[in-house]
């Protein structure tokens, strides 16, 4: 009886605490809590950034209509957001929630797809060292061009060594800092 009055008397604050101790999911396997925690933890960043990113690059794009105030910095910026100049405030809005969530999905996936080989590379290995971490960065790397629109070999191949050079470096500073 004394555990259901426990439930009754937590707060929000004692929630929010909770969360930092476990996973926010539980699908009854680690792989999956970590793969599902990371998704959804890298997309609302994403989405954050790319919304973010937008709003700047329009700030400036408005500033520089007045010669005085801020030099043109958007020459060689391109929006990532082209068609959010739509015909009234429905279509651009459409075409940035569409845009921000295509955005969020790829950084959720990157983060979830590096979270989760990382932790099967050291399930499958016994220890957790750099050459996972090379391993699920250029598999993350390799996935992620893929989801470019127009992604050639090159790219792919950029996209693995970059991958795995960044996630090798974060392993082997994270003992460092």
């Amino acid at each position: 009886m004394s555990s259901n009055s426990n439930l009754e008397t937590r707060t929000l604050l004692d929630e929010i605490r909770s969360l930092e101790k476990g996973w926010l999911f539980d699908f009854g396997h680690p792989l999956l809590n970590r793969i599902a925690e990371s998704f959804v933890k890298a997309a609302g960043i994403g989405a954050i950034q790319a919304v973010s990113r937008e709003g700047y690059l329009t700030a400036v794009e408005g500033a520089s209509a007045d010669p005085g105030a801020i030099p043109d910095m958007t020459s060689s910026k391109k929006h990532r957001f082209p068609d959010l100049r739509g015909e009234n405030c429905t279509k651009s809005l459409e075409a940035m929630v569409k845009s921000t969530g295509k955005e969020a999905f790829q950084w959720g996936m990157a983060a979830g797809m590096y979270s989760g080989l990382t932790y099967g590379l050291r399930e499958a290995r016994g220890s957790h060292d750099w050459k996972n971490s090379a391993v699920a960065g250029a598999i993350t790397g390799a996935a992620f061009a893929l989801t470019s629109d127009d992604t050639s070999h090159e790219q792919i191949v950029q996209f693995a060594i970059t991958g795995a050079a960044l996630s090798t470096a974060a392993n082997l500073l994270s003992g460092i800092f």
